[in-house]
């Protein structure tokens, strides 16, 4: 007998399908000029330079006494406090034999190489002279100009995305307003006459085969996390016209249109004839778990211009994981970000898996008291209660099994959801 001519295509590794996705994700021509307080979560579009150092001048890191250190023989040396400085202010030449009263963030006085912290300190005849405990060495608890940044460096570069240390950084040079990315405006909605949005319908009345809508919930959260512009378009009716109107509207508008549900080959949904219709559509089946089916495509707007299209398959948890492991650093690379991805981390497996998959798997898990990770118990793509329980993903490669003890690879949520 002839061999069979139906069979099916190889599984695409992730990382290959990554690799197709960012392709496609060129950088925003869009920037905007945001106050410094608001840039938090932007993606830096240029280069920050420093005009000045920081610290300015050289400067006590510590409330007590700036000296000479030469001028300090022995524990029990007396000096006499010829002046106060505090911050903001600037003190005169420091005379020999003598000492500063200084505070925390004052200039060092011209002369004085060290600073003997209070606590080590006795202070006589009602602070006219102290006595010096602790014998100091040059440099002691003195912080150096130009220690923090140096004037003409680079402090921030380009791609990077703004964190709350970074925005006290540019502050810290006198930016107050910074030039960023602008954010990508994302076109969400649903398909299917088995959803439900939650307040139409209580649980009691709801018809066999109806199920709250909870993936635009959780996607619409994850978008505006990474900065986007969410146009959230509800439900829309299943029906072809009604999803071309939704689609052909939603690219004249929109850098990507996201949807869930409906890309698994052989479904019958009408997304994917749509989108074939206005642009189009590639179907891939990755080999990843949670996650296999997933869509990529384009939509033709505006004469020559184009909008993303992207299909995350229905599961709750197979949608929460692709859009985290793909569509994330493909937001990320539109805002023209240069860290795309999260690094895993080694950690001890405080569990077993007997059976391996074909599929490279993204296990929940959560740390323990221990130091270890426990695995929670119910894996199925369609148990969101695994997602919120867990604080990682465990990257499990195809075929392997897993020992109590064994080293995995650890991707914490946090770090996926900053």
């Amino acid at each position: 007998m002839p061999a069979s001519t139906n069979r099916r295509s190889p599984l695409m590794p992730l990382d290959e399908a990554m690799e197709r996705l960012l392709a496609h994700a060129l950088p925003l021509a869009r920037h905007e000029r945001v106050s410094t307080f608001d840039a938090a979560e932007r993606v830096l579009a240029e280069s920050i330079v420093s005009g000045l150092q920081v610290p300015p001048h050289d400067n006590s890191s510590m409330d007590g006494y700036a000296v000479r250190a030469a001028d300090v023989a022995g524990p029990g040396t007396v000096l006499p406090v010829t002046q106060r400085i505090a911050a903001g202010h600037a003190g005169e030449s420091l005379a020999p034999a003598s000492a500063a009263r200084i505070f925390t963030g004052a200039p060092m006085p011209a002369g004085a190489d060290a600073v003997v912290m209070q606590e080590d300190t006795e202070v006589l005849g009602e602070g006219a002279q102290v006595r010096i405990n602790a014998v100091p060495v040059q440099g002691q608890w003195v912080r150096r100009a130009g220690e923090d940044v140096r004037r003409g460096a680079v402090i921030l570069q380009q791609g990077e995305r703004l964190k709350a240390a970074s925005i006290g950084l540019a502050a810290g040079i006198g930016m107050d307003k910074l030039t960023v990315s602008a954010r990508p405006r994302v076109a969400l909605f649903s398909t299917g006459d088995e959803l439900v949005m939650p307040g139409q319908v209580p649980p009691e009345q709801m018809k066999p085969g109806a199920i709250y809508n909870s993936n635009r919930f959780f996607l619409c959260a994850l978008l505006r996390r990474l900065g986007c512009e969410v146009s959230d378009l509800g439900i829309v009716p299943d029906r072809l016209e009604a999803t071309l109107d939704a689609l052909k509207s939603a690219a004249e508008q929109h850098d990507l249109i996201l949807t869930s549900g409906g890309v698994s080959v052989g479904e019958e949904d009408h997304i994917k004839p749509a989108v074939e219709q206005l642009g189009t559509l590639d179907l891939w089946q990755i080999g990843m778990k949670p996650g296999k089916p997933f869509a990529y495509g384009h939509i033709r707007c505006g004469g020559s211009g184009q909008t993303h299209f992207v299909g995350l398959p229905g599961n709750p948890v197979s949608s929460f994981v692709t859009f985290l492991l793909l569509v994330r650093p493909f937001l990320l690379k539109l805002q023209g970000a240069t860290q795309l991805t999260v690094p895993s981390v080694p950690m001890r497996a405080d569990f077993a898996l007997a059976k391996p998959d074909k599929r490279r798997e993204f296990l929940r898990a959560r740390r323990n008291a221990h130091g270890g990770l426990d695995l929670f118990p119910n894996q199925s793509s369609g148990v969101l209660t695994s997602a919120h329980w867990a604080d990682g993903l465990i990257d499990h490669p195809a075929g392997a099994t897993i020992a109590e003890g064994d080293m995995v690879r650890f991707i914490p949520l946090a770090e996926l959801l900053a």
